[in-house]
């Protein structure tokens, strides 16, 4: 097997950002939630609210590619890198699906996403810089805040809509997997002033990438 050098990875670390923004990005065999159910019957209104919302969760899971990028690259330990690479596997299928259901529902993903890419990227190698407990830390807290959200999706899309409801189950679902996988690695409980300011860029995402 090569040795990988820092250009090798160089190269492939830009190979999954142009992926990740250009909406290809490596994904799993699993199937997409709810593909072989029948397109609703949406009203206009309902099929703008739920563009918006998948545009959201989309935006959201191209801020976990880089967070889950950016902690791999400066993790210490080998099973943490792996741990976060097999995360970010599942992360890519949640953006693929997010994606295609965004452009079933007639709408186009965020144009804020090279913005959050890029924050997301940075946080992600400075909290694996810090260490490997506070940077699981880091990925348990966002999972907690991601599972929250999608449960607040899911209380507001249409009944109707069951194919987005689909894809949202599944991600609460995995997120909540994440989430354990890093408390049970080491992660550490973030202070209550860090939470607070992951919440509030949070809610500055969500309300963009809502409207554009």
């Amino acid at each position: 097997m090569r040795h990988l050098n820092f250009i090798d990875s160089l190269v492939i670390e830009c190979d999954k950002t142009l992926k990740t923004l250009l909406g290809k990005p490596e994904v799993s065999d699993r199937p997409i939630p709810g593909n072989d159910l029948v397109e609703p019957n949406l009203s206009e209104a309902q099929q703008t609210e739920s563009m918006r919302l998948m545009r959201i969760n989309h935006a959201g899971e191209v801020s976990a590619q880089a967070l889950y990028q950016g902690q791999a690259l400066t993790a210490k330990l080998p099973e943490v890198r792996e741990s976060m690479a097999q995360a970010a596997m599942e992360e890519s299928d949640h953006l693929a699906w997010c994606e295609q259901r965004v452009h079933q529902l007639g709408g186009r993903t965020s144009v804020f996403n090279p913005l959050w890419y890029a924050g997301s990227l940075a946080l992600g190698a400075t909290a694996g810089k810090v260490g490997d407990k506070w940077s699981l830390g880091f990925v348990a807290e966002t999972e907690a805040q991601v599972v929250k959200h999608l449960e607040q999706h899911l209380d507001t899309l249409s009944a109707e809509d069951t194919k987005s409801r689909a894809i949202l189950e599944q991600m609460r679902e995995d997120e909540a997997h994440h989430r354990a996988m890093a408390i049970s690695a080491g992660g550490v409980d973030l202070p209550q002033s860090i939470k607070h300011t992951m919440s509030l860029v949070s809610k500055v995402m969500i309300a963009a990438s809502y409207r554009l």
